[in-house]
């Protein structure tokens, strides 16, 4: 599994569920990768059809696979309720590196309540071996047969 940067855009979500009588639901979201969590701003009286446009980033270093969005209603005087959760399938962007705005179903209780857009960009870790240079011993200033091509033996001659 490639290691590096996944940064997750968290854009919108439309069709879910307003349970609440006397106002429109206040939805924000937590962001799971592993042990990795983040939560969005509370959008205060969205209701069904919340409009984030907020960037996350999480460290990508091991074989984990999904993202994991659980999409809740802040309530002011008991448990924020869960409005459902939508899990995200990390192979495509970890292959092809973006994905744009990409709508997701929301689920509870297995059943379909909504769709949340994100957009996704991996940023793999770049490895100092990965961009040509000799770390093994003392070769600044020489290619891989021991030739100086440049730099300050070059430059430090005497006139």
């Amino acid at each position: 599994m490639p290691r590096g940067t996944l940064e997750v855009i968290l854009v919108s979500a439309k069709g879910l569920e307003d349970n609440n009588f006397l106002s429109s639901i206040d939805p924000y979201v937590i962001l799971t990768y592993r042990t990795q969590e983040h939560k969005s701003t509370v959008q205060e009286d969205a209701g069904s059809n919340p409009q984030w446009n907020e960037s996350f980033l999480f460290t990508i270093s091991d074989s984990a696979s999904e993202l994991n969005l659980r999409i809740m209603d802040k309530r002011k005087f008991r448990k924020d309720d869960s409005l459902g959760e939508a899990t995200i399938p990390l192979d495509a962007v970890l292959e092809e590196g973006t994905l744009l705005e990409t709508a997701y179903n929301v689920v509870k209780d297995q059943e379909f309540c909504g769709e949340i857009k994100v957009a996704l960009t991996f940023t793999p870790e770049v490895r100092v071996a990965d961009q040509g240079y000799n770390v093994e011993g003392d070769s600044y200033g020489q290619n891989a047969e021991g030739e100086s091509y440049g730099g300050w033996r070059e430059s430090s001659r005497e006139f």
